[in-house]
């Protein structure tokens, strides 16, 4: 039986949420150029896809933290993954702005939370971590015992298993950037000789690709 890593994998790179391309490199709002580039909202465009993702990451929620309160999405990204999640596990839901609002209540988590609920962080992407850390910072501010935080996929940078190691918050993902490349060899959907590509960029993602 496949792995729910391979199977989200392939489903990420069928839809092309998921693209590599090794040979023209994207470049990211960082400046960084990558041979991956990853948007998971085109998830919502695909029923069966949508259900199977979003009942995954249910079900990890359900088995690891059966006592799991509120759902928490983080802007924007994981907005409607975060709520399809809350639908399925009948929980409240609420998100968290990457800042608070400048006008109004000035609110940078949206919906209801009480003082002392128990919240699981829906994220639709880890790569540094840094924003995904910030909106677990904003829950705990608020009063929030976060338990945990559920992604979809991870470029598994040392980067972000540190800031979560550091930041003590367990991190769980449906599939990762090994899975992709196993899955992406194994389809011939990139050539044997970019794998190793592939592989330095994850460990130097800053550097990468561009003109010494």
């Amino acid at each position: 039986m496949e792995s729910v890593e391979k199977a989200v994998a392939k489903s990420l790179m069928e839809i092309k949420a998921v693209m590599l391309r090794p040979d023209q490199p994207f470049v990211w709002a960082s400046g960084w150029h990558s041979p991956i580039y990853c948007d998971n909202r085109r998830i919502l465009s695909f029923p069966e896809i949508r259900e199977n993702v979003c009942r995954w990451m249910a079900e990890i929620i359900k088995k690891q933290y059966p006592d799991v309160e509120v759902i928490a999405g983080v802007a924007t990204g994981a907005i409607a993954h975060g709520y399809l999640v809350a639908h399925m596990l009948g929980k409240p839901f609420c998100y968290v702005r990457p800042k608070p609002k400048d006008h109004g209540t000035g609110s940078q988590i949206e919906g209801i939370l009480e003082s002392g609920s128990k919240v699981v962080i829906v994220e639709d992407l880890i790569s540094t971590g840094m924003s995904s850390l910030a909106a677990k910072n904003a829950l705990v501010n608020a009063g929030a015992d976060v338990m945990g935080m559920v992604a979809i996929f991870s470029y598994g940078f040392n980067t972000a298993r540190k800031a979560f190691e550091a930041a003590n918050v367990e991190l769980t993902t449906l599939s990762n950037y090994d899975a992709l490349i196993d899955v992406a060899s194994e389809t011939g959907y990139i050539r044997p000789e970019d794998i190793d590509v592939l592989k330095e960029w994850r460990f130097s993602p800053s550097t990468w690709g561009k003109n010494e």
